[in-house]
């Protein structure tokens, strides 16, 4: 008889600095099928799947909890506050410098959770010895009794593999949550549309996030760098001028901060162009809707 197939949700969180990436792009490894898909339902961006015949792992980074100085922080709190509540297996990242007392808040959360808790205590190569290492675990031990702790060294790939077949172990039985096809190009160029549109949201207000359209006209990778040129589609031309903002000020500001999220995703270097185009009242055009992928 077939074992039964395995799929969950990991979502990994933290506070800033501490090596979630690093860690989150070693446990993905090579064995990334289908890189980000927005998911459908309530949970949050999907970083990285993993597939095997056996199982699926759906790992998800979140931003690093802080406390709120402003608007956007508060919402990048409650995405990692969400990542609580949806997650079949929480992997809490810190590592040996971080002081633990830090976000009590977000940790007396992570202690009161009721699926399985993995504490990864990363840069363990930075520990001068085996006592400050024990130490360290114990302090931790007391904040979150009931999580497993992982000591790593992600950077050096230190007990990285015994944390996956952890997380293996403890994925409950249930059909794939997405398709175990391999990559289309769609997923990677819809994660850049994503990106950019993100950026104009945050560097413009008004009615020009919702008169915006990205689309991606070119995405040529290679082994070490990705080419993108993609166009930014307004309704009009007070809107174009907008976009660019003097002296194309605006539109630089918005392609090198989504150039630098889209490096930090693929983790390779983008050289990205950004183009603006007028097209007249595209919201209400069924074949310019069509074209955009809205309508099918």
């Amino acid at each position: 008889m077939a074992t039964e197939h395995k799929a969950g949700f990991v979502n990994i969180v933290g506070n800033p600095n501490v090596g979630k990436s690093t860690l989150m792009n070693d446990l993905v490894g090579e064995r990334v099928s289908i890189i980000t898909n927005k998911a459908q339902t309530t949970r949050h961006r999907i970083m990285g799947i993993v597939n095997t015949p056996e199982y699926q792992i759906v790992f998800s980074d979140t931003p690093g909890v802080l406390v709120p100085k402003y608007k956007l922080q508060e919402s990048m709190l409650e995405f990692s506050e969400g990542a609580l509540t949806d997650a079949d297996i929480l992997l809490y990242v810190t590592d040996v410098i971080e002081d633990p007392v830090k976000n009590a808040d977000f940790l007396a959360k992570v202690a009161k959770e009721t699926v399985p808790v993995l504490l990864v205590i990363n840069k363990i190569d930075l520990v001068k010895s085996q006592q400050e290492l024990e130490d360290i675990v114990a302090r931790w031990k007391e904040i979150l009794p009931n999580a497993e702790v992982f000591p790593t060294s992600a950077k050096e790939h230190f007990n990285v593999t015994n944390l996956m077949s952890r997380i293996v172990e403890l994925l409950p039985p249930s059909p794939p949550y997405f398709g175990k096809d391999a990559l289309t190009d769609k997923p990677a160029r819809f994660f850049v549309t994503e990106i950019i549109r993100e950026k104009i949201l945050l560097n413009y207000d008004k009615e020009i996030p919702y008169s915006a359209e990205v689309i991606v006209e070119k995405f040529e990778e290679s082994e070490k760098a990705i080419h993108i040129m993609a166009v930014i589609y307004v309704e009009r031309d007070s809107q174009k001028g907008i976009i660019i903002g003097r002296g194309g000020s605006m539109l630089k500001r918005v392609g090198t901060e989504a150039r630098k999220d889209i490096e930090k995703f693929f983790d390779k270097s983008v050289y990205l162009e950004l183009f603006v185009k007028v097209e007249p009242n595209w919201r209400n055009r069924e074949n310019k809707l069509k074209s955009f992928g809205y309508i099918e």
